[in-house]
């Protein structure tokens, strides 16, 4: 199984290439983002970031997965673009 933690997302913005814009947390078989959380409570912007991340890199899939739960199934988000 291929996985790569913190993967540079480059973007380019008004023909400047920012290299290091943006972060995945942990990105598997170049298919699947997992962006790792560890809160009391999930915000919105946590949704709009992966959602964010699975646009720029053209995935489809991605989950949102907060550790600062008591049982870890309520704590995956699943999100499709």
């Amino acid at each position: 199984m291929n996985l790569e933690r913190q993967v540079a997302l480059p973007i380019v913005y008004d023909g400047v290439k920012l290299s290091d814009a943006f972060r995945l947390d942990i990105l598997v078989e170049k298919q699947i983002i997992l962006e790792i959380k560890a809160v009391n409570e999930m915000m919105p912007v946590f949704e709009a970031q992966l959602l964010t991340y699975l646009r720029l890199t053209n995935l489809r899939l991605g989950f949102l997965i907060n550790f600062n739960v008591p049982m870890i199934k309520s704590g995956i988000k699943r999100m499709v673009n």
